[in-house]
């Protein structure tokens, strides 16, 4: 005697399941509405990256005020510096016409005393 077994009820699958291909076949406003809120969601993620990165290329960049302070502070140095190095120049040309001055009157003195001697 030979039992034969029948294999069952097939199993029924767990939930629904969900067909991606069934989407693109009845509705294609679903598909649009899904394509435009992926392309809002891209822009608004994305946009402050692509200003700061054209900003960056084009040099704007944020400066640190500290760092703006420091260069605007040696730029007055510098432009002390030249006022200083105008003043010494100024001098130094007085300097020498008062050598100059003083040496013609030397000159002439020692000229005079020679010619008195004789």
């Amino acid at each position: 005697m030979m039992l034969l077994q029948d294999p069952g009820p097939p199993i029924p699958p767990i939930g629904p399941q969900f067909d991606p291909n069934l989407l693109f076949m009845n509705d294609s406003k679903s598909v649009v509405l899904i394509v435009i809120a992926a392309l809002i969601a891209v822009t608004i993620i994305l946009w402050p990256i692509m200003r700061a990165f054209a900003r960056r290329l084009e040099g704007k960049g944020t400066v640190d005020s500290a760092l703006r302070a420091e260069v605007e502070q040696l730029d007055t140095r510098l432009a002390e510096l030249d006022a200083l190095r105008q003043e010494v120049a100024e001098l130094h040309e007085r300097v020498d016409f008062a050598e100059r001055v003083l040496l013609k009157t030397h000159d002439r003195n020692e000229l005079g005393k020679g010619q008195s001697a004789r």
